[in-house]
C-alpha cells in the first residue's frame, strides 16, 4: 500500500493555496457568479412585472375613461358667459353642425353638452333661420333657450311693397337700417355685383323685389340689394319667365315691363286680364281704337317721377309728351319696368288670361273692381262710373 493518491478528474492537482480548492485565483468567492445570475433574473421578472402592471393599468384608466364619456354627463359651462358673440343659424343647420360652431367659437364646452341640450328642449323644432346674440362660456341650455326663440333675433325686418320705384326702395331701407341713401346709392351705380339678368342692362327699375326682409348685423348695402335680386330671380323661375316670354314672343325683359305695368294697375284675379289686354294692344295696333297705344297712367305718372296717382290731368300728360314711358303718345311698350313687381304681377305676366278685351276701368278704388270690354262705347260708361265715384271719393282719386 501507498501513500500516493490520484487526482479527481476534473480538478487540479494543487497543494494548499489558503484552504482554496480547484483555482489558482486566490480571489475567488465561493457563490459569487450564482448570486450575479440570479440578480439579473430578479431585474428581468421586476420589469416584466413592471410592464404588465403598467399595462394594466392604462386598460383600466382607459376604460374607466371610456366609461365615463359614454355614461358621464357632457362638459358644459356653468354660465351665464361673458363678452359677446353674434352667431348666425343658417336654413338646414342640424343640432350638431350648431354645437360644431359654438364650440369652436367658444360659446359652449362641448357639442353634446348642446347636442343634449336642444334634444332636450320641445322648442327645438321651432328653431329659425337669423342671427343671435350670445356670450363665450354659456351653459349649453341657456344657448338653445335664445336660439329657439324668433324674438331674440338680432336683425334689421324691412317690408318693401310692392309697386315701388327704385328711389322709394332706397328710401325705405335707409330708413330701417343704419346705412343712408347715398350708401346704396352708390351700390346701384355700379351694380354688376348685384346678379341682375344680362336683360336687365343694369338697371335695377323691377328687379328689387318686393319681400319682407331680416338683414343680419353684418348686411351691408350690397348684400342686401343682392339679397332683393335673388329673391327676384326666385319669383321668375316660378313663373318660368324666360321660357314663357318666349312662347308669348317677347323678351324677358318685355315681360317684365308687362309685369310692372299690371303691378301698377290690377289686383289679385284680374292682374292676368290686365295683362291680356296690354299684349292685345301692343299686338293690335291698327284695330282702329287704341293706335297701339296704352294709355297707362301709372307709366305716365313714372315719365313725371311721382308715385301713381289715379287720375291724370291732360296738363300732366302733355307736360311728358316726348317721353318714352308717356303711353298716351308713345306707341308699344315703355322701355324698361317701372316698379318692381310681386309674384302674381310676374305671373300674370308670364301666363296672360283669354280675351280680346281692350279697355279695362278700375270703377271702385277702395275695393278695386275692375270691368272690361272690347267695346269703346261701353268703355266710356266705365269711365263716368270711375267720374261719379271720384266725385264722393275724392281722396282717393
Amino acid at each position: 500500500m501507498t501513500d500516493e493518491y490520484e487526482p479527481l478528474e476534473g480538478l487540479d492537482d494543487t497543494r494548499d493555496h489558503g484552504g482554496v480548492l480547484g483555482t489558482a485565483d486566490p480571489a475567488y468567492e465561493p457563490g459569487r457568479r450564482r448570486r450575479r445570475r440570479s440578480l439579473r433574473s430578479c431585474l428581468a421578472v421586476l420589469v416584466a412585472l413592471a410592464i404588465v402592471v403598467g399595462g394594466f393599468y392604462f386598460v383600466v384608466t382607459w376604460g374607466i375613461d371610456k366609461v365615463r364619456d359614454q355614461f358621464g354627463s357632457a362638459e358644459d359651462y356653468p354660465g351665464p358667459g361673458r363678452g359677446n358673440v353674434t352667431y348666425q343659424v343658417v336654413s338646414g343647420a342640424t343640432a350638431g353642425s350648431i354645437g360644431r360652431d359654438l364650440k369652436s367659437a367658444g360659446v359652449v364646452a362641448s357639442v353634446d353638452a348642446f347636442v343634449e341640450a336642444a334634444n332636450a328642449s320641445p322648442d327645438w323644432s321651432k328653431l329659425q333661420a337669423g342671427y343671435f346674440a350670445l356670450k363665450k362660456e354659456m351653459a349649453a341650455a341657456d344657448v338653445v333657450g335664445i336660439l329657439v326663440d324668433p324674438a331674440n333675433m338680432v336683425t334689421d325686418r324691412v317690408t318693401i311693397p310692392e309697386g315701388l320705384r327704385v328711389v322709394d326702395t332706397v328710401a325705405i331701407l335707409a330708413k330701417k337700417t343704419k346705412y343712408k341713401k347715398a350708401d346704396f346709392n352708390k351700390v346701384l351705380d355700379k351694380p354688376d355685383s348685384l346678379g341682375l339678368p344680362d336683360y336687365a342692362d343694369g338697371n335695377p327699375e323691377g328687379y328689387l323685389f318686393p319681400a319682407t326682409y331680416d338683414f343680419g348685423p353684418d348686411a351691408t348695402p350690397e348684400s342686401m340689394l343682392k339679397a332683393m335680386v335673388t329673391r327676384w330671380q326666385q319669383a321668375a323661375d316660378d313663373a318660368d319667365l324666360e321660357d314663357a316670354a318666349a312662347a308669348l314672343g317677347y323678351t324677358p325683359a318685355e315681360l317684365m315691363t308687362v309685369a310692372s305695368l299690371v303691378q301698377a294697375e290690377g289686383r289679385g284675379d284680374d292682374m292676368p286680364k290686365i295683362a291680356r289686354v296690354i299684349y292685345n294692344r301692343v299686338e293690335n295696333p291698327d284695330n282702329g281704337l287704341t293706335n297701339g297705344l296704352l294709355q297707362v297712367d301709372a307709366s305716365v305718372n313714372y315719365a313725371l317721377g311721382r308715385s301713381t296717382i289715379a287720375v291724370l290731368t291732360q296738363a300732366e300728360i302733355d307736360s311728358v309728351a316726348d317721353s318714352p314711358y308717356n303711353t298716351y303718345k308713345q306707341a308699344g311698350l315703355p322701355p324698361t319696368p317701372i316698379e318692381a313687381p310681386g309674384d302674381d304681377a310676374i305671373a300674370a305676366a308670364a301666363h296672360p288670361a283669354d280675351g280680346s278685351w281692350l279697355f279695362y276701368v278700375t270703377v271702385n278704388l277702395k275695393t278695386g273692381k275692375t270691368k272690361f270690354t272690347d267695346d269703346y262705347q261701353e268703355f266710356l260708361g266705365f269711365k263716368q262710373e270711375l267720374q261719379e265715384y271720384c266725385a264722393t271719393q275724392s281722396d282717393r282719386c
